[in-house]
């Protein structure tokens, strides 16, 4: 993928099944999160409010939206993929498979964790 100046830019340069996904996931995010700020680091959208908490990630055949903090949220719909210690990710393949209000929920989540714990970039 290559590097983009904004999360607009991001969306423009995908296919049209992907750019919807992203475009929607950007909205929930943004939504749960409305003073977060918004840039592209590490050649994606990302998302920060005392620290990284989230980010949205395109590859060829689904989205990511992962979590700094995602193997420590509270997950009871069992989506987050976490495979470590710290980080962990929700596999979005069709726009169909975005759930709102879970998103939401560990959105807000991963603000509260940063709020509470500090910026994960910087922690232990």
């Amino acid at each position: 993928m290559a590097k983009h100046a904004t999360v607009d830019a991001y969306i423009r340069a995908l296919d049209s099944d992907r750019a919807a996904i992203v475009s929607a996931l950007r909205s929930v995010v943004l939504a749960a999160a409305p003073t977060a700020k918004e840039s592209i680091k590490w050649a994606h959208p990302t998302y920060e409010k005392g620290g990284s908490f989230c980010y949205i990630k395109a590859f060829p055949r689904y989205v990511n939206l992962g979590f700094w903090r995602g193997a420590a949220l509270d997950d009871p719909a069992g989506i987050v993929r976490s495979g470590g210690e710290k980080m962990g990710h929700v596999r979005i393949e069709t726009t169909a498979d975005i759930r709102t209000s879970v998103l939401s929920k560990l959105v807000r989540q991963a603000v509260a964790l940063n709020a509470q714990l500090g910026d994960p970039s910087r922690t232990r």
